[in-house]
């Protein structure tokens, strides 16, 4: 049999009905799709099913590699049984000039150049997926988010801050009612600003939140701007601005950083991304286990308000540009309480800082810090560039 048709083998062919096999040859064919599979009984009265099966009619196994091929290979023909083969080397031979190309998968089991090539590649995209291609969808998605659903989470944020940190305000009514003429002039000026103004002013076309501003205390010097509208203002950040000579202006500059936070809706931002994330990461790895899920929002919370401060110290230099007020004072107000590394559980685009400035040593320590250094930012504002603040991050 072999003189007349050497390229084919010798199988055992299960028919999946009996527990008999039957001795069939097996031969391979080059296809479109990749090779196909005839099968030619040996024994006269054996009814083979019909050939030929097409590429993915047949369960190809695997080899490990070539080299050491399998001895018995077992060929899958779905609802026709199987085949079992003795000469695992020569199937490989007979599929390899059927025009059978390994795939990736089995590329990576048998070279390891192949598996470390892969790898990286999987490292650079999801490294890549996460710096650019997160923040970029979850600033376009964001457009789709409703208003109310930002004024519904920032009631609730309030009102559990408001049971827990947050006290009533022991500033004089005559004091915040200054600030808040202050800030109902600045949030005018944002609504005069036209598109081609500045930029930086407007992020979301036909975006445009009722700016309410609340003094609260409780905390240490801290501003902080919640989604839809809603920024609070401590008694401490008044009082060190006030103790270290300030004018208001300082204030002012910080209120329109915290604009910035709600124009750019970087506290809804931080939700999309966490989201787009996590599912980036689902579908790249399978599954988010709790490790990757935690790893994934302590990285979000991190680098990506960074950019988020970033952004919002860009609002406020053009900003109070537009409205004909100083920035430095912003700046001095900042070096003047040093803020701190960041605090978990803390609100969105809080602005923190200890009632005794600590200073913190440069290092690798300073990348997990989720705003920029204090001092390149300060100086960036003085020079009314915000936006370049912390840009080599």
């Amino acid at each position: 049999m072999n003189d007349l048709a050497p390229d084919l083998l010798r199988a055992r062919w299960y028919d999946g009905v009996s527990s008999r096999p039957q001795p069939v040859l097996v031969g391979l064919e080059p296809g479109p799709r990749g090779p196909s599979l005839r099968l030619h009984a040996l024994a006269p009265g054996v009814a083979v099913p019909p050939s030929p099966f097409a590429h993915d009619a047949v369960d190809w196994p695997e080899a490990w590699r070539p080299s050491r091929a399998q001895a018995t290979v077992v060929v899958g023909l779905h609802g026709a049984g199987s085949l079992e083969i003795d000469d695992g080397a020569r199937w490989h031979a007979a599929l390899e000039a059927a025009g059978a190309r390994p795939g990736l998968a089995q590329r990576m089991q048998t070279r390891w150049q192949v598996f470390v090539a892969v790898l990286l590649a999987a490292v650079l995209g999801l490294g890549l997926f996460y710096r650019y291609g997160t923040p970029w969808a979850a600033t376009q998605l964001t457009r789709f988010v409703p208003l109310g659903w930002e004024e519904t989470i920032s009631r609730e944020a309030m009102e559990q801050l408001d049971d827990g940190w947050l006290r009533p305000s022991r500033l004089p009514a005559e004091r915040q009612a200054a600030l808040r003429a202050r800030f109902d002039a600045l949030a005018a000026v944002l609504g005069r600003a036209g598109a081609g103004d500045a930029p930086a002013l407007r992020r979301y076309r036909g975006y445009a939140p009722k700016l309410q501003l609340a003094f609260r205390s409780g905390m240490p010097p801290n501003a902080f701007a919640l989604p839809g509208g809603q920024i609070v203002m401590t008694d401490a950040l008044v009082r060190a601005a006030d103790k270290a000579g300030l004018t208001d202006d300082a204030l002012v500059g910080v209120l329109a950083h915290e604009i910035g936070h709600v124009v750019h809706r970087h506290g809804t931002r931080l939700v999309v991304e966490q989201g787009v994330l996590n599912i980036g990461l689902g579908l790249a790895l399978g599954d988010v286990s709790s490790m990757v899920a935690t790893a994934s929002t302590v990285l979000t919370s991190l680098a990506y308000r960074r950019s988020h401060e970033r952004e919002a110290d860009c609002f406020a230099v053009a900003m109070m540009a537009r409205a004909g007020l100083p920035i430095a004072p912003m700046a001095d107000l900042l070096m003047d309480i040093d803020g701190p590394p960041a605090v978990a559980g803390r609100p969105p685009g809080q602005e923190e800082a200890p009632e005794t400035p600590q200073p913190r040593s440069p290092g690798a320590a300073d990348w997990f810090s989720s705003h920029p250094d204090t001092a390149a930012r300060a100086e960036a504002l003085r020079a009314g560039r915000g936006c370049a603040a912390d840009g080599a991050r």
